[in-house]
């Protein structure tokens, strides 16, 4: 199998719409981490992503009475785009099946490109299923995004490309969705040069190739988060699973690394905000991915002067998400650390807490009156010292004051920080995270639907520019507010016993 996806690897006709793009030195980074990085810029595709590669692959080995019929996919993303411009490049008709919560800037893009565009259903798999139902009805063909094998080979010419380009590589990082890009590379470095280490790098709220590979076999996820949303898939494609899965020739069981590294919402901003320092280019969440679990594996694993290929696989970013990542940024790179302070209600408190820091820098204070002897404050500190320094204030902090360290805590640093108010003293009030998808209705619906037995006592919501939105919302009722949550049918999960919450707003 292997040897027959390499060949098709060396045979692909991604050149007719793809370029090679370059290998990029990296100083800055590499510096810092103390290893030799190299960018594989897939971002400077055509379409902005490495999915050109495979789509076009799979579409222009047709024949030429399926390609008269033309195509269809399933897509939100990128591989939408390379289909459409496949389509376009071959003159045939490529049908682009979208989600109807998909942003219009996405739809403009697929538009442009030559794609025809049908807005079907609000989730995925609805849309995924209306698109292979009708290219059984009208005879069109379905091009998958990951899940076939000259999709796969379509991607694998990156390896092809990093082999000729730098020989003397040790690690290539690959992000990871349904698993194309990775099964490809992997493929091609098992037969050609197997020394080559390949790593997986997953988002923490949708790694479904880690799940596959603890549960020896494919599993589908109950949820997903979609901030990195070029990866977010459910369920690693059954291909690509077989392929990674294939033993490697020196007896490995895998054609990777067994260690999938996870990285969080943190350590991708801070890794999107490293690459436009080295590039001056943004690229979206995942196509930073790759280099979040290089710094994390160096840095877990005490790897120095290595030759490691960070895969920047895409670039389609929309402008609103910016403002957003980069507020995350300094938490990723551990440039600030939060924390929740008690200090005496009286003259002179915020001096002395001041003082206490020894002349650090404070981001952010958020304060408000207490009429009791003690007051809660969030603030945010500069470090330089990274994790050591964090530690090193919070030990500072404790020898004087009640403090939590906060840094990690998702629901402070996307809520609680917005709403610091005081305490509302409700005991029955219980405290939820919704998610919904980001469209015109969606937030009326969830208003709705929650009735009139419910009393909202407590609401934050802030867009992102994401696919979906992440609502804070406090209920008091005398029925339990999960039987109408249920009914909703927005994921959701109840946070009451948060500690930000309980230290601000309870």
């Amino acid at each position: 199998m292997l040897f027959r996806l390499v060949r098709q690897i060396l045979q692909a006709t991604v050149y007719d719409v793809a370029i090679e793009s370059p290998l990029e030195a990296a100083p800055r980074i590499s510096q810092r981490i103390h290893n030799n990085i190299r960018f594989k810029r897939e971002d400077l595709q055509p379409v902005f992503s490495f999915k050109l590669r495979g789509a076009y692959n799979r579409i222009s080995q047709l024949s030429k009475e399926k390609l008269a019929r033309g195509v269809i996919c399933a897509s939100a993303g990128n591989h939408a785009q390379g289909v459409a411009l496949s389509g376009q490049k071959l003159g045939i008709p490529a049908i682009i099946v979208m989600p109807t919560t998909t942003p219009d800037i996405k739809v403009q893009a697929v538009k442009r490109l030559g794609g025809q565009v049908v807005l079907h259903g609000d989730s995925f798999d609805i849309t995924n299923q209306y698109a292979q139902k009708r290219a059984q009805e009208d005879g069109l063909t379905f091009v998958p995004p990951f899940d076939d094998e000259l999709v796969i080979a379509g991607q694998g010419t990156i390896a092809n490309e990093i082999h000729r380009q730098w020989r003397e590589v040790d690690y290539i990082f690959v992000a990871v969705g349904g698993g194309g890009l990775i099964s490809g590379i992997a493929a091609y470095f098992a037969e050609v040069a197997p020394h080559v280490k390949i790593v997986a790098v997953e988002y923490d709220e949708s790694a479904c190739l880690k799940a596959a590979l603890e549960a020896n076999e494919r599993v589908k996820l109950s949820h997903v988060g979609l901030f990195a949303d070029g990866t977010a898939v459910a369920q690693i494609g059954e291909l690509p699973f077989k392929i990674l899965t294939h033993p490697k020739s020196d007896g490995s069981k895998l054609l990777i690394e067994p260690e999938v590294v996870l990285v969080n919402t943190d350590e991708i901003c801070a890794a999107v905000k490293d690459t436009f320092d080295e590039t001056r280019s943004i690229v979206e969440p995942s196509g930073a991915m790759a280099l979040a679990g290089i710094k994390k594996f160096v840095q877990q694993h005490g790897i120095k002067d290595k030759n490691i290929v960070s895969i920047v696989c895409g670039a389609n970013m929309n402008f609103d998400r910016l403002r957003y990542i980069a507020e995350r940024t300094e938490l990723g790179e551990r440039r600030e650390a939060i924390y929740a302070v008690t200090i005496p209600e009286q003259k002179g408190a915020f001096l002395n807490f001041c003082r206490a820091l020894q002349g650090r820098n404070i981001t952010e204070f958020n304060y408000r009156y207490s009429t009791n002897s003690a007051a809660q404050v969030f603030v945010g500190i500069s470090l330089k010292g990274g994790e050591a320094e964090r530690q090193e204030i919070y030990d500072i902090l404790k020898h004087n004051y009640d403090v939590d360290d906060l840094s990690d805590d998702e629901v402070a640093k996307l809520h609680i920080r917005y709403l610091i108010g005081g305490h509302a003293s409700l005991e029955d009030e219980r405290l939820f995270r919704v998610e919904f998808p980001e469209r015109p209705g969606a937030l009326l619906t969830f208003l709705e639907n929650l009735g009139h037995e419910h009393n909202i006592s407590l609401f934050h919501y802030r867009n992102h520019g994401a696919a979906e939105g992440r609502v804070l919302v406090g209920l008091q009722s005398t029925h339990s507010p999960t039987n109408t949550l249920d009914g909703i049918n927005y994921p959701y999960e109840e946070i009451t016993n948060n500690l930000g919450y309980h230290r601000f707003l309870r």
